[in-house]
């Protein structure tokens, strides 16, 4: 499973012009489920993301986290991040996984986010949305599940 986070001063998504999911200052979460994932990955990866120290504390340190911070999570699928450029110009995407077990594993790990008792938005699984954003820094950080060891 793999994760581009962003840190953001506000967010949101909309499909079809109607907002799905908004927040203010918090973590943008881009989410590809791989052919292999397992709910183990979504706990590692929304562990993970619930507990990145990425914003700043009074020091202007990054040291502390969204919950910390008030802040809340935007959850957004996106398949794309497996999509595979080695050999040509055009993605292949036969390492993401099929949109039935995607599915389950994002909304799992939403579900997760949650249970630490973070606000978490999400966008609309298998629709086209538009996402708008307010990097905060920049800060953009990649987290793979793969990686974990």
């Amino acid at each position: 499973m793999r994760a581009v986070v962003q840190r953001v001063g506000r967010a949101r998504v909309t499909v079809n012009g109607e907002v799905a999911g908004e927040i203010g200052p918090g973590l943008l979460v881009l989410l590809g489920v791989g052919r292999n994932d397992t709910e183990a990955d979504a706990t590692y990866l929304a562990e993970k993301i619930a507990g990145l120290r990425v914003f700043e504390d009074d020091r202007g340190k990054m040291n502390l986290g969204v919950q910390q911070i008030g802040g809340s999570v935007l959850a957004v699928s996106q398949f794309t991040l497996y999509g595979d450029v080695r050999r040509g110009k055009r993605p292949s995407f036969d390492a993401a996984a099929p949109p039935e077990r995607a599915r389950q594993l994002y909304e799992f790990f939403v579900a997760q986010i949650r249970a630490v008792g973070l606000r978490c938005e999400t966008g609309r699984f298998q629709e086209m949305m538009k996402v708008e954003l307010v990097n905060d820094g920049p800060v953009t950080i990649l987290v793979d599940s793969e990686k974990s060891c």
